[in-house]
């Protein structure tokens, strides 16, 4: 469902923009200066973030995160993700959007699909399968799939101080994660925007604001 459509109450849906990415792109940099640059527009868009958003999914963070890279398998990681994704989608966006505001989240369901689907041997059938129910139809009008050569994400990560057990995974795993995203967006080119993030953030925040400004053209007119 795209944003000028309705929910089934005839209600207008609030735009939905997703941003994604492998470790150390500058996901949450680029979603903090877009906010900044709608708030300038009279538009206050909801900030969230993946794992995480709700108080609930914040414990299941916590949880997720910490420890050995190998310290939950990809299976439990998938059930784990979509636990706090569930309370997420029914607490914070579903909400938020069903009150005419936009919602911005660092990571969504394309995180699930690359890192627990493809890089973690899950396969994109089950992860859909299993996600559909927590996700309630919240599907992202546009993802900014922010693209970066791995090592030069893990250096800016490693660079920002310690990080969770996910950067800690194997360079190998963190290649596949990268050539994952580039996958999805091939498949689905008409909801992802490819940006490189190699640029200064001033840059990268400006490629990602004609991106949004050519999607969401009607919401944005004066």
């Amino acid at each position: 469902m795209s944003c000028s459509e309705t929910d089934e109450g005839g209600r207008r849906r609030a735009p939905f923009l997703t941003f994604e990415g492998g470790e150390g792109v500058g996901k949450s940099t680029q979603l903090r200066l877009l906010a900044r640059r709608l708030r300038s527009l009279g538009i206050d868009p909801l900030e969230t973030r993946e794992p995480g958003g709700s108080p609930a999914a914040e414990a299941v963070r916590r949880l997720l995160l910490a420890g050995a890279p190998d310290h939950w398998l990809p299976l439990s990681e998938l059930y784990l993700v979509l636990a706090a994704r569930a309370d997420h989608v029914a607490r914070v966006v579903a909400p938020a959007r069903a009150a005419g505001r936009w919602v911005l989240c660092d990571r969504y369901v394309d995180s699930t699909r690359v890192y627990q689907g493809l890089a973690g041997g899950l396969g994109l059938d089950l992860v859909e399968r299993l996600q559909r129910p927590a996700v309630a139809g919240e599907w992202p009008d546009l993802t900014i799939l922010l693209d970066l050569p791995v090592e030069e994400g893990l250096a800016r990560r490693s660079r920002a101080g310690p990080g969770s057990r996910f950067e800690d995974k194997d360079p190998d795993f963190h290649a596949q994660v990268r050539q994952g995203f580039l996958h999805l967006a091939a498949l689905e080119p008409q909801r992802f925007a490819v940006i490189p993030a190699s640029e200064p953030p001033e840059t990268v925040a400006e490629r990602i604001w004609h991106a949004v400004r050519d999607r969401f053209a009607r919401e944005l007119a004066p």
